[in-house]
């Protein structure tokens, strides 16, 4: 037994210089790089000693307006559910869903029924408080009436006065007329209903002029300012102009995004309420370079590049931000030096640092070489 228990002591001791061995070897205060790391430092000196091959385009940067895109839509300036204001069954309604109405035109008018008669009772009541009164401040002026009396008689007047006003009132009350130019977009009543007041009769939309709204982020808040001019594009394709008219000052809860306005003129009406609308809205002049969106890639640390050539022709990552589209599929981007060497085929193949030979700035050549495997690489 103790041999064994000598044995298997023997065996620890071995085993735990042969680990303490690495240890005394590796530097105080170094730490082991990682299979990453290590693969990358190999790939860069194995890369100086023999240069990738890429291909590369010079570009040059072009003044460009950099804009805020917003999705948004379009909406009426206003909608106004127009009530009655009095009692009274419908008897006329010239107008149907659809019409085109100016201020002051007739939509809705209740019946009579005795608001006439109200009416010239009231001011018969008028009337007679008018000479009460003149009688009763004439016999005061002589000493023949009491105060209290004359006091009275003006209580009645303006009673009398405030029955004349509130009979014409509902007098007027009975005709439902539009408050703005605008398009009736709803009814809610037929000739012989009956309309309490409070109940609707028709609904009034304003489209003139339009509205396009949306929410742009908190990032981008700070670039805009009410008197901007705005393009949309509705989906339809149609072109709209306006001027940014509201800039909100305060963010949504749920998703920090404020709400902007902007004023399209729609004086014939022809803009629809609720359509999807892109928004562009200019902000700055910046320098801009036009580059094809297969080439954007992602560093590390998610950041949207391209992979450029230095002077010293070594590949540098450039952050770039898109800031408009081209209609011939291409994008138009910032953050790139004013002449770059642009990485058009091979970029993919290659790590920030490397040093690299470029073979061809010919586009063409793009094109018959794409699917190639460069020298340098191995298949």
């Amino acid at each position: 037994m103790r041999r064994t228990y000598l044995i298997a002591a023997i065996i620890a001791l071995v085993l735990g210089l042969w680990l303490l061995s690495g240890q005394l070897r590796q530097p105080a205060g170094e730490v082991p790089a990682s299979l990453a790391d290590q693969r990358t430092q190999g790939d860069l000196a194995r890369a100086d000693q023999t240069p990738a091959a890429v291909r590369a385009s010079t570009i040059h940067a072009t003044a460009r307006t950099a804009r805020v895109s917003v999705r948004g839509r379009t909406e009426n300036k206003r909608t106004v559910a127009l009530r009655a204001e009095t009692s009274g069954r419908l008897v006329n309604r010239p107008v149907d869903r659809g019409d085109r109405v100016d201020t002051g035109d007739l939509l809705c008018e209740l019946a009579m029924d005795d608001r006439e008669a109200r009416l010239d009772e009231a001011k018969a009541l008028l009337h007679q408080a008018e000479v009460d009164y003149r009688g009763a401040r004439q016999l005061g002026e002589r000493g023949l009436q009491a105060e209290t009396a004359l006091a009275a008689a003006q209580a009645r007047l303006a009673t009398a006065r405030a029955g004349v006003a509130r009979a014409e009132l509902d007098y007027q009350r009975r005709e439902i007329r539009a408050p703005f130019p605008g398009l009736i977009d709803d009814l809610h009543a037929e000739v012989g209903d009956l309309l309490q007041a409070g109940n609707t009769c028709a609904t009034l939309v304003d489209l003139h002029p339009m509205l396009l709204v949306g929410r742009v982020p908190e990032r981008r808040v700070n670039d805009l300012s009410p008197g901007i001019a705005v393009q949309g594009r509705l989906l339809d394709g149609t072109e709209v102009s306006g001027t940014l008219r509201f800039v909100s000052s305060r963010a949504d809860p749920a998703t920090r995004t404020y709400a902007i306005e902007v004023e399209v003129p729609n004086a014939d009406f022809q803009l629809r309420s609720g359509i999807t609308t892109d928004i562009q809205i200019p902000v700055a002049e910046v320098q801009a370079h036009k580059v094809a969106p297969g080439l954007l890639t992602l560093d590390d640390d998610g950041q949207m590049g391209l992979r450029i050539v230095t002077n010293e022709d070594r590949v540098a990552f450039a952050p770039v931000q898109v800031i408009d589209d081209d209609p011939d599929g291409q994008v138009w981007v910032t953050g790139l030096p004013p002449v770059s060497r642009l990485i058009t085929v091979g970029q993919e193949l290659v790590v920030p640092g490397e040093r690299v030979r470029v073979v061809s700035n010919e586009r063409s050549d793009e094109r018959s070489h794409a699917a190639e495997i460069l020298p340098g690489h191995d298949a």
